[in-house]
């Protein structure tokens, strides 16, 4: 699976902070893919095999194909819930912690 970052093609890892998640789904809208409501009402990530990953700060990959998507969900959340870091040293490049 190919992963991108916005500024020098560095893999990107996108998880969701349940305690600030209002359940209204936008993520789940933007990019199906990447995120899925449960039936607690609340966001998670999925895992690569479609797998909903419920761990507290559980990760996953952001595809290339679905930068845009991950990206637009974080900028639209309304809980600002979601985060989208560098894997390579966890800075937070998109979300309410992005410098």
């Amino acid at each position: 699976m190919q992963q991108q970052t916005a500024d020098g093609g560095e893999a990107l890892e996108v998880w969701i902070d349940q305690d600030l998640c209002t359940g209204d789904g936008i993520c789940a809208q933007y990019a199906p893919e990447v995120f899925e409501l449960d039936i607690d009402g609340l966001a998670y990530v999925k895992g690569t095999d479609d797998e909903l990953l419920q761990a507290k700060g559980a990760t996953t990959p952001v595809p290339l194909p679905l930068l845009t998507d991950v990206v637009d969900s974080a900028r639209e959340c309304p809980g600002e819930c979601i985060h989208v870091r560098r894997v390579s040293d966890s800075v937070e490049v998109y979300g309410p912690d992005a410098e």
